[in-house]
């Protein structure tokens, strides 16, 4: 945007721009890089580095000029090209240095761990940080971290902690009246810039919705409070109708701005408003959303009203109402006409992993045969396209073109996924790949010294440092996934190697685990689910139909800690070969049967809807 920087630029560096959402490996190291040098970091992001890759000068923004003792870009170019010219030993030793310092090697604890208290201390860790008023886990600016609300859900669970329970709704029902859920349209903005939910940055991220669907669908289940459940299927429509590829991937983002303004696409000034209404309508809508005549949108950086307004219902009830749906109907083809966000329409891997494990444990609680849909054409979509034979994955489809080796992310949230797809909808073929993509991601990123998952394929391109991550940030860890996975597959196929990895991947982490818990809540979710009850449920019918009947059933209650087979006469064959104890599980003279089982004893199978329904209720009440 500016020709002299430009010129600057060309003539010293040779120049890459790096999309860090196709390269999350290269984010991860060069971020750690920022964050050495300068005691903090976020984006943009500057590196500059020598011909073999390595970092000698890193910042966030750099302004043109120089201003408030930050260099500027005109200031800062040459004398970088200078130093490189005059002195360029000095900087190859820095980045020799800086090198060196990102090989640091976290050493698997000797120790047993006690999950217990580890459990317990990110549950009190969560409740210190939790602000009760407006709910959310930090002041401002507040991030929606479902993980956290999905960690602390399962552990109300399994320890009746109401607290945890009674944190998890208030946020979910803080954020859905904010302004960071889009009133009109439906999805959720990225995050919200004040303390109360009201303004957002708003840009609509997809990993956003799928662990957003995730956790009201889990409070859904967890409270039978329809509430949740409307939220969720709202989700549900925003993506399936804005961010669903006509093949079946669903795309990355929408951007915050349209015609160069953050939020134009979605804010409301009075007069037009009521230019839009009648009388009544406008009436209603403006006092159920909080609609100022002079504005309730305040520009971030000025502090100042602008004269629009984001529909809000911060400090009123959430009822459904035909008026009111009537109305948001009308906005929503008038809005619709406005100049849109520009739309990132890349397929990730990763993303839409997370988007199918989310969307089939929504058709599990809401049994909605359009959710089945999506799920079964996601499913085909990203198995054809982004799996190879041998279960090596790639990252990125954009335009018919599949492409980028594919990282821990993509292995982890698509397992997920399909182990997911495969409970709710019992196609054997979504187990054999998540079967397949799991195995090919411990051969290929487990880490035979220390333990855990590499970000990167042993095979891919050779970077200056191979890290891994478990932090569980805007999105969970490619680790935290992946523990939760091996720890159901273990359970599904009966495999204890599942299992010894499980194991092996705390221990690796442990020691920055029990310095602060909370900081990795979906890997406490996963140990909730191995240091707990956890049950596994054989369906055994001669058909799909009959099978989904009782399946409703199983998946009636809030019951996180289960794994459930289908077993058809079409599926009993390929079903044995991956958990051959379901060779001994066989229907009765045609009639259905379901087993239940704790840590693989199972007690007598049930046979009809009706003594299932109780059994369901017994062990949601435990």
């Amino acid at each position: 945007e500016n020709e002299e920087i430009a010129e600057l630029m060309n003539d010293a560096f040779v120049n890459i721009k790096v999309d860090r959402e196709e390269r999350p490996d290269l984010d991860n190291i060069y971020m750690s890089v920022v964050q050495m040098m300068n005691q903090s970091g976020g984006w943009p992001m500057n590196v500059i580095l020598t011909p073999e890759k390595k970092p000698f000068y890193a910042a966030t923004y750099i302004p043109p000029v120089a201003r408030w003792g930050r260099p500027g870009m005109t200031d800062l170019i040459p004398k970088i090209k200078e130093t490189w010219e005059r002195n360029r030993r000095a900087l190859v030793e820095r980045g020799d240095d800086i090198v060196d310092r990102l090989q640091f090697e976290i050493k698997p604890t000797t120790v047993t761990p006690d999950y217990g208290i580890l459990l317990d201390n990110a549950a009190e860790s969560l409740k210190d940080s939790y602000d009760y008023e407006n709910g959310g886990f930090s002041r401002k600016p507040k991030f929606p971290t479902p993980h956290n609300l999905m960690f602390l859900m399962a552990h109300a669970k399994s320890t009746e902690d109401d607290d945890c329970k009674d944190m998890s709704f208030n946020t979910l029902k803080k954020m859905r009246a904010g302004g960071v859920y889009d009133h009109v349209g439906f999805g959720f903005h990225r995050y919200s810039t004040d303390g109360n939910w009201l303004l957002p940055h708003f840009e609509k991220m997809l990993y956003d919705q799928a662990m957003l669907l995730l956790a009201y669908t889990d409070a859904y289940q967890l409270s039978g409070d329809e509430f949740y459940k409307n939220t969720a299927m709202e989700i549900i429509e925003y993506v399936s109708r804005d961010m669903t590829d006509k093949e079946g991937g669903f795309y990355s983002a929408e951007d915050a701005d349209s015609e160069g303004v953050e939020g134009k696409f979605y804010v409301w000034s009075a007069e037009e408003l009521s230019e839009i209404l009648t009388a009544d309508e406008y009436q209603l809508f403006t006092s159920e959303f909080n609609i100022d005549p002079d504005g309730n949108f305040e520009d971030e950086a000025t502090g100042k009203k602008t004269g629009e307004n984001i529909p809000h219902k911060i400090g009123s009830e959430i009822v459904a109402n035909e008026k009111l749906e009537a109305i948001r109907k009308k906005l929503f083809t008038i809005r619709e006409e406005r100049v849109h966000p520009l739309k990132d329409t890349k397929v990730l891997t990763d993303w839409n992993g997370l988007m199918i494990a989310a969307l089939s444990k929504a058709y599990r609680a809401f049994n909605e045969p359009s959710i089945k849909k999506l799920v079964e054409k996601s499913a085909s979509f990203m198995t054809a396209k982004m799996v190879k034979e041998n279960g090596q994955l790639l990252h990125r489809y954009k335009d018919g073109d599949a492409s980028i080796i594919g990282h821990v992310d993509d292995y982890a949230f698509l397992t997920f996924g399909l182990i997911e797809a495969y409970q709710a909808i019992g196609d054997v073929s979504y187990l054999q790949n998540a079967i397949k993509i799991n195995d090919y991601l411990i051969e290929r990123f487990w880490d035979d010294k220390n333990g855990g998952l590499f970000i990167t394929d042993e095979t891919g391109e050779k970077l200056i440092a191979r890290p891994k991550e478990i932090y569980d940030g805007a999105i969970p860890s490619g680790n935290s996934v992946a523990l939760g996975n091996v720890l159901k597959l273990s359970r599904i196929t009966g495999e204890s190697k599942y299992e010894d990895y499980a194991g092996q991947l705390v221990k690796a982490f442990y020691r920055i685990l029990d310095r602060y818990p909370a900081g990795y809540s979906m890997m406490m979710t996963a140990l909730e689910f191995a240091y707990g009850t956890s049950y596994e449920i054989v369906i055994v019918a001669d058909n799909e139909a009959e099978a989904d009947e009782f399946r409703k059933v199983v998946d009636s209650v809030y019951l996180p800690n289960k794994v459930v087979l289908i077993k058809t006469e079409s599926s009993a064959k390929e079903l044995a070969e991956i958990a051959s104890y379901t060779q001994e599980q066989t229907s009765a003279e045609g009639r259905v049967q379901v087993y239940i089982c704790k840590d693989f004893a199972c007690e007598i199978p049930l046979g009809s809807i009706e003594e299932l329904k109780t059994k369901m209720k017994e062990l949601g009440s435990e």
